[in-house]
């Protein structure tokens, strides 16, 4: 089939969680036999060399990029058009003329867009408005991003709790236009659609579509190092808010107990652009801070502890599913785990409070045997059930259909 993917960002490095997802799900498709052509925005000309790293794998039939004008801009924009921000953030006319014009002058089969905000080039396309029949359209919206924003209006103070509250509305009003246009819609875990179907809209073409992992990029090492003291460790992209509120809350409840009672462990925060709060944290005694690194995985074998203090946000969190692959032990919260099919006390430990917290690090750092085996049944659970082939079966089937080949 001929397959276009609307991707609100470059898959390419697949490094963070949306990247990773779009990335294998493109790759797995092209292996597949299916034509894939991208059509992407980008915010600034460092971008540009990932488009062209992305086209050197051979996995797209043609890649089209297209410059976003000035943040500020666009999001004035959406404030005086109405748009939610996000649909705003993301929209490009010239990649909607571009768009109208490769389906006007190609057969194409499906449409898959990566994020509910790229569903505005569907709404606005005059070529799909005038065509007596369209492309089957798929979204993957991987989580209820409403909810998100909800949950972001809840833990802030004016003026930022009035934007989050504009979003949510916003957002919730155009999944629920999406899901209502859209042939099937995809979200990353079954409490992720439940989570829709309750607060958003309840509709038959709501599935899963999970997440996969790829052991060879992320396994355990052959030999792990003894550490004096515990390393715990914590990755991400360090300036969005799910993962600073995870860091900052641990540091601020939890960390001087665990320092109490191993005055040398080491916190390692690694990942992509910490902002000030993050930052600020540098100065308190034993946590790193590395900012960008060029490889996450020695982080991942020179740790003993993942965690995952996750408040905020929802679906599935690939740095666990990654720590886990890597036979790393994980203590996290109940929403850190959320949509990854594990079980509390066999290959996770799961904390509810700070206290929680420390006494789950403690125990695995007093009991490493113990440790050890959580996380080999974390990497078991991974080889059984976490393959990206048996996770993207869902959409391989839809396109497979005899209805969609008809």
């Amino acid at each position: 089939m001929n397959i276009v993917v609307l991707s609100h960002r470059v898959p390419y490095p697949p490094n963070k969680g949306e990247k990773i997802r779009t990335f294998n799900q493109v790759k797995f498709l092209a292996s597949q036999g299916h034509e894939i052509h991208l059509f992407s925005p980008y915010d600034n000309e460092e971008e540009l060399g990932y488009f062209s790293s992305l086209g050197q794998q051979g996995i797209c039939q043609s890649i089209s990029s297209f410059s976003l004008s000035a943040k500020p801009i666009r999001l004035l924009r959406g404030l005086l058009t109405g748009k939610s921000l996000s649909v705003a953030n993301f929209y490009s006319k010239n990649l909607q003329t571009d768009f109208d014009q490769f389906i006007s002058t190609h057969k194409v089969d499906a449409i898959i867009c990566t994020a509910s905000s790229m569903a505005e080039y569907i709404f606005k396309s005059s070529v799909l408005k005038l065509a007596t029949k369209h492309p089957l359209l798929i979204m993957d919206f991987m989580d209820v991003d409403s909810d998100k924003w909800a949950q972001y209006q809840n833990s802030s103070r004016f003026p930022m709790s009035w934007v989050y509250h504009r979003e949510h509305r916003l957002v919730s009003q155009f999944e629920f236009k999406i899901a209502s246009e859209f042939e099937v819609c995809y979200l990353i875990a079954q409490a992720e659609v439940e989570l829709f179907k309750r607060q958003v809209a309840d509709l038959d073409n709501m599935q899963v579509l999970g997440n996969g992992m790829d052991t060879k990029a992320f396994f355990p090492p052959k030999v792990h190092v003894a550490n004096a003291a515990p390393v715990l460790l914590f990755t991400g992209v360090m300036d969005y808010k799910p993962n600073v509120d995870a860091v900052v809350w641990f540091v601020n409840h939890c960390w001087q107990s665990v320092i109490d009672k191993y005055p040398s462990a080491r916190f390692i925060i690694a990942g992509m652009s910490p902002n000030n709060e993050v930052l600020a944290l540098k100065g308190k005694l034993g946590i790193e801070v590395t900012g960008f690194v060029d490889d996450i995985l020695p982080f991942y074998h020179a740790a003993d502890i993942f965690i995952a203090p996750f408040r905020l946000a929802r679906g599935v969190q690939n740095k666990v599913l990654q720590a886990f692959s890597c036979a790393l032990p994980v203590v996290s919260t109940p929403m850190g785990a959320e949509g990854i099919n594990c079980t509390p006390g066999k290959d996770v430990l799961i904390a509810s409070d700070a206290s929680d917290f420390v006494e789950k690090i403690i125990f695995l750092s007093e009991n490493q045997d113990l440790a050890a085996d959580i996380g080999k049944r974390a990497l078991r659970l991974i080889e059984q059930q976490y393959s990206w082939e048996g996770q993207l079966s869902p959409i391989v089937d839809l396109l497979a259909s005899p209805v969609i080949n008809k």
